[in-house]
């Protein structure tokens, strides 16, 4: 199964040129037969929390594009976004968007960054979500997320073989990043699709939050199936959900859990 990752860098608040970008990967994608467009974290709008803007950018109208997208070019998409909730506050929200253009998952993010404040402009998920899709079983996390391993062994143990991480993660900590992106995987004996923003926050060189790029695939067994680099990428890589069997023979991790005691 081919899978395609799209590292940008999102334009704050400029979802017109955001799904212009994204449009274009997926016909890349599309053409280089992969299966699935993986996205960054709140691909179409960056982080824009000036209220005023809000309730436009995050229109259902964005979302029947992306379903369109995914029919016209027969790839399955995925990424996380601002959404607005039921409560009339907004969510970041992992979205999983099928080939027909039907969402099977949806996740609203459970830990939010409050270094960053997000705990102040979206309200967080109570729910972990793990979702049969046309690529197999897949358990649904976004960026901070990633510091939080009980969330990934809990998809795991609901029958996750692909986990996927959209993301905004930042410098200087592309070591922990590369690190715990493979340590899911190595844990949970599961594949990791890590994509992450690259640039600058509000695309303004020298100005603000850097994110550090390195997208990743990771499979069961820890190795690096393909890592970017910190620019703009289209990455492509080839699973085989077989691995999984594979490796959790090899390796009896799972098996050999001790939940009485933790």
């Amino acid at each position: 199964m081919q899978i395609a990752l799209a590292q940008f860098s999102p334009k704050q608040a400029n979802v017109v040129s955001n799904l212009e970008r994204i449009t274009d990967f997926a016909k890349t994608a599309s053409a280089r037969h992969a299966g699935l467009l993986c996205l960054p974290e709140v691909s179409t709008t960056g982080f824009s929390w000036d209220q005023k803007h809000l309730t436009s950018i995050c229109s259902s109208e964005t979302f029947e594009i992306i379903s369109n997208l995914s029919k016209s070019y027969a790839i399955a998409i995925c990424g996380s976004f601002l959404t607005a909730s039921k409560s009339g506050k907004y969510t970041n929200t992992f979205l999983y968007f099928e080939v027909d253009g039907s969402i099977t998952a949806r996740y609203s993010k459970v830990h939010l960054f409050s270094q960053f404040k997000e705990d102040q402009h979206v309200e967080p998920g109570n729910s972990i979500v793990t979702a049969t899709t046309g690529v197999g079983r897949v358990g649904c996390s976004i960026c901070y997320d990633l510091r939080f391993p009980e969330l990934f062994r809990k998809c795991a143990l609901d029958g996750a073989e692909i986990q996927i991480l959209p993301a905004a993660f930042p410098h200087p900590r592309l070591k922990h990043w590369r690190a715990m992106v493979q340590a899911r995987a190595m844990e949970n004996q599961n594949f990791i699709i890590a994509t992450n923003q690259c640039g600058y926050e509000g695309n303004i060189e020298g100005k603000g939050i850097h994110y550090c790029g390195h997208s990743m695939v990771v499979h069961p067994s820890g190795e690096i199936l393909y890592e970017a680099g910190e620019e703009t990428e289209l990455g492509m890589a080839t699973i085989h959900l077989s691995d999984i069997g594979e490796v959790r023979k090899s390796m009896h991790c799972l098996g050999d859990r001790r939940p009485n005691l933790y």
